[in-house]
């Protein structure tokens, strides 16, 4: 908002206004007794002789010439000319503003009854000054989906938005742009810089952005893992990783526990569901196999979360838990959630009950691990990988005992159980609603098969099939489809760097020092200016090429799984478990979206759905 005078029909009602305006502003102490200005004290305040102060001594200097015309409204307008695609909202005491035509009656209703109360109750100058006069400017600036409130700031547009915060981020870059500063309301300052620029997006990824101090604090969890950890720490532990995702045998025992699970639980309790005609949340189904996948990946044992009387597991129920929480402390200023820490109140509470459970369970599993390794019975697993290079790696960056362990099979078991599934459940939704994508790759599934099939084990084998990593490797419409899913509904909406030392990013945003880079894939994948005008659209097609090959699409334009030195070292296990999956559910079964069921985004760091994805499941093939 932008504040000035109401014109008045004559100099005597002028002279009223610029007393009462004055009196607002400068406090009694300013006023003579005639009610007129002091302007003695201007001379001797030196603060008074710049910025819109300045253009008031003007005003005042310059009254008993000003005839009919009211020369703070004068004075005013030429500071901040009003936009001709503004509506003019006016106040009782004097003060004026700009808003949208379509907001103007919102104003109305909300806004001056609040601003005329806080004149009436006389507040400090420069809290009335700062605020209400030098703040007010930038509410012109905006519009319908972003405003900028004196002493709230962004704040209204937040909570107006937060049920759909995701999609809003895509309003933003297309109605404001595609990198915003915000400040953040007076009682939480909040130093945050916006973006889905693919080139600043490019540049920070390339560019040496910690997660920061703050990360570390929100993410207190998860310790000293390898998403938690910067600079040499970071390097060393990510050179580890890379020894155990990259190793041959490492590949093939995801495979092969992918496979073991999909055929032994998945296929199963879908058969049940199918026979008994249930409705069947898929996005629940999707997260106990991934946390049954991923946890025997990581600690080489199943905890069985994932069959048909659908148990209750402590652990996984506490990973949620901690999710969700760690979700309020991104949103909530960090003042406010330390205070609910110390206090043992609200989330904070359920916080702590959940990393109890998780640190008890954890510590069981890597000391039966560790028991493995005693008895010369070494898995493949990943905490087995890492703690043999803890003993074999003379490196003083990689901690030693069980801590480390915990923290890094915490991490990746966090990362991929949610992931996966999330990708998993939009997929299927997509399934449903677009018949002939799924079509074409139950084709490339039957071509595969057919090439494959064995005796009379074909197309009406008696039990469901599932196709093993080489079988998947050369599908190209599966892995478009997959990578279109990803780019639309990008199972990690946003993330977020630190600033250490000033910058500039390629769009010319100057960074300072302690401020945080929000980096949307949420809305870089739906952008017009990167994806073209059927950039909402879901078609496979824009992955493949006239010569029906894979087309290479940079990570900065399709950063679901981040670039640079920190791109997603699980990327390759991912795309595995979810190949394995999809062709083994699209192959068996026929997946249908209840009727009337809603499906959208849930406001959290993963982008899980809202109300899960209700469905019925149908054999195609007939036992």
């Amino acid at each position: 908002m932008v504040p000035s005078a109401t014109s008045s029909s004559s100099s005597d009602q002028s002279a009223d206004d610029l007393s009462y305006l004055a009196s607002l502003i400068f406090d009694q102490t300013w006023m003579a007794v005639e009610s007129s200005l002091c302007e003695t004290h201007f001379d001797s305040f030196e603060t008074f002789k710049t910025g819109l102060r300045g253009l008031c001594e003007q005003a005042v200097r310059s009254r008993n010439a000003a005839g009919n015309n009211n020369p703070v409204t004068d004075a005013l307008h030429s500071y901040f000319p009003p936009p001709p695609d503004k509506v003019t909202i006016g106040c009782w005491n004097g003060f004026e503003g700009w808003l949208g035509a379509s907001d103007g009656e919102r104003f109305r209703a909300l806004c001056i009854p609040w601003c005329s109360m806080i004149m009436e109750l006389h507040p400090p100058l420069h809290l009335l000054e700062y605020h209400l006069i030098e703040r007010w400017p930038q509410v012109c600036l905006a519009n319908e989906v972003l405003v900028l409130w004196p002493i709230l700031d962004c704040l209204p547009s937040i909570l107006k938005n937060r049920h759909r915060i995701h999609d809003w981020t895509v309003e933003l870059a297309n109605s404001v742009g595609n990198t915003i500063v915000g400040k953040g309301p007076i009682f939480a300052p909040l130093r945050l810089v916006y973006t889905c620029d693919p080139l600043n997006v490019e540049y920070i990824a390339k560019t040496n952005f910690p997660k920061g101090a703050e990360h570390y604090e929100i993410m207190d969890v998860i310790g000293n893992g390898i998403f938690n950890v910067d600079y040499q720490h970071w390097h060393a532990q990510r050179k580890m990783a890379n020894k155990t995702f990259m190793s041959k045998e490492f590949r093939s025992y995801i495979a092969k526990t992918t496979r073991k699970v999909v055929e032994d639980s998945l296929l199963p309790l879908l058969s049940q569901v199918a026979i008994q005609s249930r409705v069947a949340d898929l996005e629940d189904i999707f997260m106990r196999l991934t946390f049954d996948s991923v946890f025997m990946v990581i600690f080489g044992r199943n905890p069985n979360c994932l069959s048909i009387d659908f148990p209750c597991n402590e652990l996984a129920q506490a990973i949620d838990d901690m999710a969700e929480v760690l979700t309020y402390r991104h949103v909530l200023p960090s003042s406010w959630w330390k205070l609910c820490r110390w206090f043992m109140i609200g989330p904070e509470k359920k916080f702590v009950e959940a990393r109890k459970i998780i640190d008890h369970s954890l510590e069981s599993y890597i000391l039966l691990k560790k028991d493995d390794l005693n008895k010369e019975e070494q898995d493949n697993d990943m905490i087995t990988s890492f703690a043999l290079h803890q003993e074999m790696d003379n490196n003083d960056l990689i901690p030693k005992g069980n801590a480390f362990l915990r923290d890094n099979g915490l991490s990746f078991l966090f990362a991929g159980k949610d992931s996966s599934s999330t990708a998993l459940a939009w997929f299927f939704w997509l399934m449903t609603r677009n018949p002939s994508v799924e079509a074409n790759i139950i084709e490339e599934l039957r071509h595969v098969r057919e090439k494959n099939k064995d005796k009379d084990d074909g197309l009406k084998a008696k039990k469901p099939y599932v196709f093993s990593v080489e079988d998947l490797k050369g599908l190209v419409y599966l892995h478009a489809s997959l990578c279109e899913s990803l780019r639309l509904y990008p199972p990690v909406p946003a993330t977020y760097r630190g600033v250490e030392k000033e910058d500039v990013l390629p769009d010319g945003t100057t960074l300072k020092p302690g401020m945080k880079i929000l980096i949307s894939m949420y809305a870089l994948g739906r952008m017009e200016s990167v994806w073209g005008k059927d950039c909402l659209e879901y078609r496979p097609e824009r992955w493949i090429d006239e010569n029906g090959k894979l087309n290479p699409v940079p990570l900065t334009k399709f950063f679901t799984f981040f670039a640079g030195p920190r791109n997603c070292i699980g990327k390759d296990m991912a795309f595995t478990q979810m190949k394995i999956v999809i062709g083994a559910v699209l192959f068996n079964f026929h997946v249908e979206l209840v009727e009337g069921h809603a499906v959208r985004p849930k406001p959290s760091m993963v982008l899980h759905m809202q109300n899960g994805l209700k469905v019925r499941i149908r054999k195609r093939i007939a036992e």
